[in-house]
């Protein structure tokens, strides 16, 4: 799976001028990012009148928008995908996703806090908590607290966690669109299994990443 680091904190705190800058930062830096914005007031990214809009009000599941350089999906679900399964199905060739809001999802995340907005952390007790960005100079022995502006430390944070000299392999199961949790020993037998039967296959012998879906 491609790591997944959520930029969250409330709203107006400066989430996505921080992740704006972190993302031009690493792609800088030469790594390939993803985003995912949530919004959990739902959206519409086409108009009335639209030709789109009218193949979805005609009843189509899924739209697909397509032109020479990007391509667009719109599609019905029953319950709001993970990010883990947003980027089995939608994201290749990418280093890192980042995603903006899922402040109650279980992802490393980085909490943006503006004294304008909050004075004190709301992930302050979550496990998953790797760092705070803030224009209030937090003391914390458990996270690091990066200046607001500062989106090159932010953006080295992220690298240094997630993206250099990545020694263990990363690995998520997924069933029915549920992620499953996996204690460690079942993560490094699962990676071990997968790896070795995909690298005696021909032309797959130092395989980067690996991706199987089961239907």
């Amino acid at each position: 799976m491609i790591p997944i680091v959520s930029i969250v904190g409330k709203s107006g705190s400066g989430k996505t001028t921080l992740l704006e800058k972190v993302v031009a930062e690493l792609t800088k830096m030469g790594y390939k990012v993803a985003t995912i914005k949530h919004d959990v007031h739902g959206f519409e990214i086409d108009y009335e009148g639209k030709d789109s809009w009218r193949h979805k009000k005609a009843g189509a599941t899924t739209v697909i928008l397509s032109s020479p350089d990007k391509i667009a999906v719109v599609k019905d679900v029953n319950k709001e995908w993970s990010p883990a399964m947003l980027g089995l199905s939608f994201i290749n060739g990418t280093d890192i996703i980042i995603t903006e809001g899922y402040k109650k999802a279980g992802y490393p995340k980085i909490e943006v806090i503006r004294k304008a907005k909050s004075l004190k952390p709301i992930c302050r007790k979550d496990k998953n908590l790797i760092g705070i960005a803030s224009d209030i100079k937090f003391k914390s022995k458990d996270v690091p607290c990066l200046d607001i502006n500062d989106s090159k430390g932010v953006a080295r944070l992220i690298e240094n966690r997630f993206l250099r000299d990545k020694t263990t392999d990363i690995i998520d199961l997924m069933v029915n669109n549920e992620e499953v949790p996996l204690k460690p020993f079942i993560r490094e037998l699962l990676a071990e299994a997968i790896k070795g039967m995909v690298g005696s296959l021909k032309g797959c012998s130092n395989p980067r990443q690996i991706e199987i879906k089961i239907k």
